[in-house]
């Protein structure tokens, strides 16, 4: 080098704001130069662009080592709203809870995290309000909110740096008690805006193969207890200091009269889960230092407030109404949406609803707003992260000791996985603007005392104004994968011998229903198989005169020819030769089918 190199040129370019950047030809630089950043490096195969605190130096081999310098006198990005940061940030924190999700399919044990990707990460801000999320599963991410501010209520004296927490208890914001959530707070060390506390909070949700129960998987079709579907995590603390508890762990995986069938792959699962979440704090830490601590914290509630604004703009335009759903068991949701156009605000009232009951179709709270949370941000046309400022212009009414709002120790197994089905399709149907999908998930657990599988299969969604439903898809409050059979033969003794979509189950229509599917998985070894579904009994409802979609059918087809037909719920003992057969009902039909032409938009 002799002397300092010369730019090419200055151009305009974004770093967090306008700058006039220098642009260097990699080519005329030579050993020791050094360009500080930002600064942009061209040569004939690639650009180079060297952000704020990083300077490009060029070695004695012609190398380009790019080294972090920091920023001396770091100039903040502004704390007031801008249209463009405000984009910015809103990708910046779904991706950070998009890298969390990576590192938790790829480090993750079990088959139901690894392969059918049933988990969920987010953001939260330093109370507990959802920022962004990836795009994950929407039960998941409307409920965690209420899980992270238990867990903020409960250790606020005592959280510090090192810390995470566990919980999967229903009535602190938990799903079900598979659904098992770690938390950890976020914190900001030698930084001058720092206040001492969390500055945000990360948590990811997934769902563990086992967690104990009376039957393996831990979805007992007839449960009537919290106790008998599992062991319940309630935010006890799970690192201290950066440790693993482990033997605290162990213990409460043990206790109960159901304990954990396989303690080691929970054990695994949430050491994954826990390399998730530091995945995520460091990403907000490289955030912070690169935009300041009061940028991050306020475009945490500009996100937010962006979404409420979103919301509003829908409600403008909508139409209230009322809609009734009734599940197979002879529960009903009712839900009655009033509209004030100029208030741009919603109530949702689910008064009439169902009491709860002793059985395991009970929504939690937390579930019930998931719904309401879910159904509203797929009303808005706009980019926008799913986060808590969507419920903001919606006052929801939800009676206490009803299925929505049910008192423990009611069981809630499937009020996570049926009715939070049930609660979407009766919003939609309150709206006028979808029929019913299939409105269960299909819930298939086997295993034993070594082995446990847990599926939901997909089935049709439903048909709208101008459009039909899907095939074969996993609808509203699902969002998982099916494993791929090579692995799901490796790893348990079951052949899939059919999984092909159900022709003519999806209602009649102006725009038809999508249809479902059958699946048909022989058993190679004796095991305990569990099926949890819904519109067994009664049809997925039509729309604007469209028809139902079909119900769905479950059945054993014995080694020695034998049919057995089961109803929605049902436990059996599988032997080998044996097949569980599972067709998905149908999605409903919108619109009275037109004689004259064809029964589809195309």
């Amino acid at each position: 080098a002799a002397g300092a190199p010369v730019p090419l040129a200055h151009v305009r370019a974004w770093f967090g704001d306008w700058r006039r950047v220098p642009v260097f030809g990699l080519a005329a630089l030579h050993a020791g130069d050094a360009v500080a950043g930002p600064a942009i490096l061209l040569d004939p195969h690639a650009t180079t662009v060297v952000e704020p605190g990083w300077q490009g130096r060029v070695t004695a081999r012609g190398h380009l080592l790019l080294e972090h310098v920091g920023i001396a006198g770091r100039a903040a990005a502004g704390t007031a709203l801008d249209p463009v940061r405000l984009e910015i940030f809103n990708r910046r924190f779904m991706a950070i809870a998009e890298q969390a999700g990576a590192v938790l399919a790829q480090t993750a044990v079990s088959v139901n995290i690894k392969e059918r990707l049933d988990f969920s990460c987010a953001l939260f801000d330093a109370g507990g309000g959802l920022v962004a999320n990836a795009p994950h599963m929407p039960v998941h991410l409307g409920s965690m909110a209420a899980s992270v501010q238990s867990v903020i209520r409960r250790h606020a004296a005592s959280v510090r740096p090192g810390m995470a927490y566990a919980l999967n208890d229903p009535y602190r914001g938990g799903t079900h008690l598979p659904d098992l959530t770690v938390i950890a707070p976020v914190f900001v060390e030698d930084d001058e805006d720092d206040d001492g506390g969390p500055v945000c909070w990360v948590a990811n949700r997934g769902h563990h193969a086992d967690i104990g129960g009376r039957t393996p998987g831990s979805m007992p079709p007839d449960s009537v207890t919290l106790a008998e579907e599992g062991v319940l995590f309630s935010g006890e603390c799970i690192v201290a200091d950066g440790e693993l508890l482990e033997a605290d762990i162990r213990e409460r995986l043990a206790a109960g009269p159901w304990p954990a069938r396989n303690p080691e792959q929970n054990l695994a699962d949430l050491r994954a889960q826990l390399a998730a979440n530091e995945t995520a704090a460091a990403a907000v830490r490289a955030l912070i230092a690169q935009t300041g601590l009061p940028a991050v914290r306020a475009y945490m509630g500009h996100v937010q407030a962006n979404a409420e604004a979103a919301v509003r703009r829908v409600l403008a335009t909508l139409e209230g109404g009322s809609c009734r759903v009734e599940t197979d068991d002879g529960s009903v949701i009712c839900v009655r949406i009033e509209v004030d156009r100029a208030a741009r605000t919603a109530r949702i009232d689910f008064r009439g609803t169902s009491v709860q009951g002793a059985h395991n179709r009970n929504a939690p709270q937390a579930i019930t707003l998931a719904a309401v949370l879910y159904v509203f941000r797929t009303l808005v046309d706009d980019d926008i992260p799913l986060n808590q400022g969507c419920l903001a212009p919606l006052d929801i009414l939800i009676p206490e000791g009803s299925l929505l709002q049910p008192r423990p120790p009611a069981a809630v197994v499937a009020g996570n996985v049926e009715t939070s089905q049930a609660i979407v399709d009766a919003l939609f149907g309150a709206l006028g603007t979808q029929a019913a999908a299939q409105g269960t998930m299909n819930n298939l657990t086997f295993g034993d005392e070594q082995l446990q599988y847990y599926e939901t299969i997909c089935g049709g969604s439903g048909a709208g104004p101008g459009f039909d439903g899907t095939d074969a898809v996993h609808t509203h409050m699902t969002n998982s994968r099916l494993t791929d059979p090579e692995l799901l033969e490796w790893r348990y003794p079951v052949l899939v011998e059919d999984f092909c979509i159900r022709r003519g189950s999806g209602g009649a229509g102006r725009w038809r229903g999508g249809d479902g599917v059958v699946r048909r998985l022989r058993f190679r070894a004796p095991m305990t198989a569990a099926i949890l579904s819904d519109h067994r009994r009664v049809p997925p409802q039509g729309m604007a005169g469209g028809g139902p979609g079909a119900c769905g059918i479950n059945r054993i087809e014995r080694a020695d020819g034998r049919i057995e037909r089961l109803g929605g719920i049902a436990t059996v003992s599988m032997q080998p030769g044996d097949a569980f057969v599972i067709e998905t009902p149908g999605g409903g039909g919108y619109g009275a089918p037109d004689p004259s032409g064809p029964t589809s938009c195309g």
